[in-house]
């Protein structure tokens, strides 16, 4: 099982943020359409710069990474552009459906309006939906070190464009000192409108962040979750409840979540059969792909190709799509997979 291996495998990619997976050569087109000054003109100097490679930080080094993509993605063509690839590039490496998040408050530096940037990402997915076959959605993020209130406006733009291209709304940004529960106005309204969560929690803070998360804004997901194991009632809450975890093994390492890869509980966690799940979160700032990271846990736990067939189809179970768009997409992986890889049948839930 190698590189080229996993990226055979159709996937599904829950957790990646858009302004965090731009194409370096992409990032210097835009800044010189757009007059932009960088630091480099050179490719692959700008990929040094972005990414986190051995540089380990804490979660808010890994965050201000994003501050040069951010530059350049201003304008809804920038944003449109941007979407497109991410969505190709994740075509190229197996993914069969993907949800690509981002903040639309950060994106109207130069006038647009958060509604314009959805309606940028929006055409971008849509054009590569078209064009490629793969599935998309967007996902919402408001921001914990920002207000409250912009966190309620975004949720409002979550509503507007339910059914529009926008599948959920998750919680991101800097998560020590900046509690999920001041933000429980915002997801009051997106669970009432019947609209999914995701948040960003238990990655720099402990277990707290998780319950807040699941118990005060509703979460039907948590963006990685590496604090869990350390309340086993709440863990055990979350299993039940089959909330699923999504899991960003590269990203972990570089926010500091985890010491090392072989300390992270991702193994833990599937044994216990929790609803796991492997993504990238930034393909650029981690320098990863999701076959990528399917090697990694393969590397680092051992992992078996039954083990990878229960971790795809967590994959689309826990994806936002309708139960009857999951249980199709699911058949056709299904199928995928033991006509190529003879595994054996699953049952599908």
């Amino acid at each position: 099982m190698d590189l080229d291996f996993f990226r055979r495998l159709p996937k599904a990619e829950l957790h990646c943020h858009l302004d965090g997976s731009l194409r370096p050569q992409t990032i210097l087109d835009l800044a010189a359409r757009q007059k932009v000054d960088l630091p480099t003109r050179d490719a692959g100097e700008l990929q040094a710069m972005i990414t986190i490679g051995d540089r380990i930080g804490s979660l808010e080094d890994y965050i201000n990474h994003f501050q040069l993509p951010l530059q350049v993605l201003q304008t809804p063509e920038a944003l449109e552009l941007a979407a497109y690839e991410l969505a190709e590039d994740a075509w190229d490496d197996g993914v069969r459906y993907m949800e690509v998040r981002y903040s639309p408050i950060l994106h109207t530096r130069q006038g647009m309006t958060s509604a314009e940037s959805i309606e940028a990402v929006k055409r971008g997915l849509g054009r590569a939906e078209d064009d490629l076959g793969i599935r998309t959605g967007i996902i919402i993020c408001g921001i914990r070190n920002i207000s409250p209130e912009v966190s309620l406006r975004l949720a409002d733009l979550a509503v507007q464009f339910k059914h529009k291209g926008v599948v959920g709304f998750d919680l991101a940004g800097a998560e020590e000192n900046f509690p999920a529960k001041h933000h429980q106005e915002a997801f009051f309204l997106i669970l009432k409108n019947n609209i999914n969560t995701t948040l960003h929690a238990g990655e720099a803070f402990g277990p707290e962040s998780i319950h807040q998360a699941v118990h005060y804004c509703g979460a039907h997901r948590i963006g990685h979750g590496t604090r869990l194991l350390e309340d086993q009632d709440l863990m055990h809450y979350v299993n039940d409840h089959r909330i699923a975890l999504e899991v960003c093994l590269t990203s972990n390492v570089h926010t500091k979540s985890v010491r090392s890869l072989k300390e992270h509980p991702f193994k833990f966690y599937f044994d216990q059969g929790i609803r796991v799940t492997l993504n990238t979160d930034n393909r650029l700032v981690s320098n990863t792909t999701l076959s990528q990271e399917y090697l990694t846990a393969m590397e680092t736990f051992g992992l078996t190709l039954d083990d990878y067939r229960d971790i795809i189809i967590n994959g689309f179970k826990s994806s936002f799509m309708s139960h009857q768009d999951r249980r199709t997409v699911i058949k056709s992986v299904v199928d995928e997979l033991e006509a190529e890889f003879e595994v054996t049948p699953l049952i599908i839930a």
